[in-house]
């Protein structure tokens, strides 16, 4: 597989790690009550809090097709910028439970590969 292929793979591992986080985290007791009364604790939902989630969940799914099209000097700026911010998004946002830091931990492993295949990316590689 060429190197787009391998990214953009690896979005998809960020991406469904992501979207089972979630899942696992509305199984856990009290999980969607909190959610279905607005309040999940430290911060209350909002429509402007669940856009900026989508915005930010969007990023993933997103740099799934752009790994492949973009071309590879506009390819590394954008999924090292997009590994970042959606790492930050993964470490900040989340929670202690164990299945969240063990998926987490996946996303960012995910990302960091992501990262070292895009800075060691030369012109005569794939």
């Amino acid at each position: 597989m060429d190197r787009k292929g391998t990214i953009s793979l690896l979005w998809v591992v960020v991406m469904f790690n992501m979207a089972f986080a979630d899942i696992l985290t509305f199984i856990q007791p009290g999980s969607l009550q909190d959610i279905m009364s607005g309040d999940t604790g430290p911060f209350k939902i909002t429509q402007a809090m669940l856009l900026v989630f989508a915005v930010l969940i969007e990023i993933p799914i997103a740099m799934t097709i752009l790994s492949r099209i973009l071309n590879r000097r506009v390819n590394r700026i954008v999924n090292i910028a997009a590994s970042a911010v959606t790492t930050a998004f993964v470490v900040g946002g989340g929670s202690t439970t164990l299945h969240y830091l063990f998926l987490a931990g996946v996303e960012v492993v995910a990302m960091v590969l992501i990262v070292l295949l895009c800075a060691t990316w030369r012109t005569d590689s794939k």
